[in-house]
């Protein structure tokens, strides 16, 4: 019989693994912001409901309106666009470099009862909003019980 050495925390990030594969399952995989100055970045976006609408919302801090674009197919959502990076003075030397520049794009799928006929962006202070206005036949309808 062989001494096997016991490694308690061995069990432990096994655990921590099988967790982090079950909710990338069910939630999908998120995309993750890339550490580099020049690149694929992804902005920050958050999806909301109302009675009338789906409203999502990205941070686009230090982008032009002119180089963000907005598109609508096979009902996704698709916003991508550029953001630039400053010119450089010969003169300065960087010591860290924490900010994200180069292409972005975010997709998201949108349930079928959009009204994509009547979608609304705005952009205001860095930050896209998309109004998704639902289909009449999409929105919660309530039924009035009769009392007989």
């Amino acid at each position: 019989m062989a001494i096997t050495r016991w490694r308690p925390l061995r069990d432990i990030m096994s655990l921590r693994d099988e967790m982090d594969r079950m909710f990338n399952e069910f939630f999908g995989t998120l995309p993750e912001r890339l550490e580099t100055t020049e690149g694929v970045w992804y902005p920050s976006v958050d999806v909301s409901e109302t009675d009338d609408d789906l409203i999502v919302t990205a941070e686009l801090p230090g982008i032009e309106k002119d180089n963000v674009k907005v598109s609508v197919h096979d009902n996704t959502l698709t916003i991508k666009g550029e953001k630039k990076q400053e010119k450089e003075t010969k003169n300065e030397t960087y010591h860290r470099i924490e900010r994200c520049y180069g292409a972005f794009q975010r997709s998201i799928t949108l349930p079928t009862g959009v009204d994509t006929g009547k979608i609304q962006a705005t952009f205001k202070n860095g930050v896209l909003k998309v109004k998704l206005p639902k289909r009449e036949e999409a929105k919660v309808k309530e039924i009035p019980v009769r009392v007989e």
